[in-house]
C-alpha cells in the first residue's frame, strides 16, 4: 500500500469550482489531487460517502477566541491551540489569532505565544493578525481608545521582526497613525497590511494603499463610508483592485442589501472575503464575558458593550456561508470561495489553504446539501 487515500461518494468543491462523479485523494498530510471516479488508483484506501460535498476547511483572517479563550485575555499557546481546535469542529482549519488594540506587553506576549505556536507547530495555526494599536479613535468601534496611539519605529522594528519567525502576519492600521514609509516598509517585510478603523479620506486610503496597504478589515465596519461626494475609505475598498476586504456577515454588522452592492461594486482581482470576528463564545454557552476590563454580552445572536456597541461577533465561517445563501446573495460556489480560497489568496498562502490540489494541505469538510458541517479533516486527521 502507499497509504495514499481517495474520499468519493459526493461532489467536491476544489476552491475553485465544483466536480461531480470524482474523488479526493491524499497521502497524508497533503493533497493528492482531485481526480475521475474512474481514475481512482488502485491502490488507494477507499472511503465513500454518501451525498453532500467536500470543501477546502475554512480559511478566516480574524479571529479573537473560542472555547472559552480569548486571545486578547490571555496571549498564550494554550489559547491559541484552544481557539484553533474550537473552529475546527465547525471547520475552520486555518486561522489567524487576532489581538485587538492592547497594551505594548500584551501585544509583546501575544507576538511571543504566535512564534511559540509555530515552533510546536500547532494544527490549524497560520498565523496572526494585530488589529491595532495603530487606529483612528474617531473609528475605535469596540477598541479601548485610551491604547490607540500612533505607530513609532520601535513598533515597526518590533513587527518586522516578529514576522521573521511567523508565518503570516496581517496588522491593521489606520493611515491617520501610521505613515507611508512604515506601510512600505511593512509591506516589504512580508505582512499583509490591513486597513481599518479609520475615518480617512479617498485620497489618504489611496495613498495608503499606493504605500502598499492589500487588504481592508471588515468592510463598512469602523472606517469611513462611502457617500457621493466623499467616498472614504468604503470606496477606496471597492475601486481598488489591489484591495481584498474581509467582511462579517452576521446580520447585525452589514446589512445584506449593503453586501450585495459591494460585491457587485467590488473591482478586481482582489476580492471580497469573510471573517468570524469572533470571540471566545464560540462553542461555548456563556452569556457574559470580560474584555479589556469591561463586559460584554451574549444575547440573540450579537455580542455588544453594555453601551449596545457591537463588540466583534458570535458566528462561525459556517455561518457566515448559509447566511449569505439564506439571504441569496451570492451563489453556493462563491459563499464557498469566500471562506476558503479568496482569503487564503489574500495571505499569499493559496498554495497550502483554501484548495484542494496537488501540495495543498490535506484540510477538508464535508457539509450536508444544507452546507451544515458534517465532518472535518484537518491536516490529514479526521475530527470524529
Amino acid at each position: 500500500m502507499t497509504g495514499l487515500k481517495a474520499y468519493t461518494g459526493c461532489r467536491i468543491f476544489d476552491g475553485v469550482k465544483m466536480h461531480r462523479d470524482a474523488a479526493l485523494v491524499t497521502d497524508g498530510r497533503g493533497v493528492d489531487g482531485v481526480v475521475p471516479a474512474s481514475a481512482i488508483p488502485a491502490d488507494c484506501a477507499i472511503t465513500r460517502l454518501e451525498g453532500g460535498m467536500i470543501v477546502p476547511g475554512f480559511v478566516d483572517l480574524q479571529v479573537n477566541g473560542g472555547g472559552g479563550a480569548l486571545f486578547n485575555n490571555d496571549p498564550s499557546v494554550d489559547a491559541i491551540r484552544t481557539i484553533c481546535d474550537a473552529h475546527a469542529r465547525f471547520g475552520t482549519t486555518a486561522l489567524l489569532p487576532t489581538l485587538i488594540t492592547d497594551t505594548a506587553e500584551t501585544t509583546s506576549k501575544a507576538i511571543n505565544a504566535g512564534i511559540e505556536a509555530t515552533k510546536a507547530g500547532v494544527p490549524g495555526f497560520a498565523g496572526l493578525h494585530l488589529e491595532g494599536p495603530h487606529l483612528s479613535v474617531e473609528r475605535k468601534g469596540a477598541h479601548d481608545a485610551a491604547l490607540i496611539r500612533k505607530m513609532t519605529d520601535g513598533d515597526l522594528a518590533m513587527l518586522v521582526e516578529a514576522r521573521k519567525s511567523i508565518p503570516n502576519l496581517m496588522v491593521t492600521v489606520a493611515p491617520e497613525s501610521v505613515s507611508d514609509e512604515q506601510i512600505s516598509a511593512l509591506a516589504r517585510a512580508g505582512i499583509v497590511v490591513s486597513l481599518g478603523h479609520s475615518n480617512s479620506t479617498l485620497s489618504e486610503a489611496n495613498t495608503a494603499v499606493n504605500a502598499g496597504a492589500r487588504c481592508a478589515t471588515h468592510l463598512f465596519n469602523a472606517m469611513s463610508p462611502l457617500t457621493h461626494r466623499q467616498p472614504g475609505m468604503v470606496g477606496a475598498v471597492l475601486i481598488r483592485g489591489e484591495l481584498y476586504a474581509g467582511l462579517i456577515a452576521d446580520g447585525f454588522h452589514v446589512n445584506p442589501v449593503a453586501i450585495s452592492l459591494a460585491l457587485a461594486a467590488k473591482t478586481g482581482p482582489g476580492k471580497i472575503f469573510l471573517v468570524s470576528d469572533s470571540m471566545s463564545t464560540i462553542g461555548t454557552d456563556v452569556t457574559t464575558f470580560e474584555l479589556g476590563g469591561r463586559q460584554i454580552f451574549r444575547e440573540g445572536g450579537r455580542l455588544t458593550l453594555c453601551d449596545g456597541t457591537l463588540a466583534g461577533a458570535d458566528i462561525t465561517l459556517s455561518d457566515a456561508i448559509r447566511y449569505l445563501l439564506s439571504h441569496k446573495i451570492v451563489k453556493s460556489e462563491v459563499a464557498l470561495q469566500m471562506a476558503t480560497s479568496y482569503p487564503a489568496d489574500c495571505m499569499g498562502i493559496g498554495s497550502s489553504y483554501g484548495h484542494l490540489r496537488p501540495g495543498s494541505v490535506a484540510s477538508f469538510v464535508l457539509l450536508g446539501d444544507d452546507f451544515a458541517v458534517k465532518r472535518v479533516w484537518r491536516e490529514g486527521q479526521s475530527l470524529d
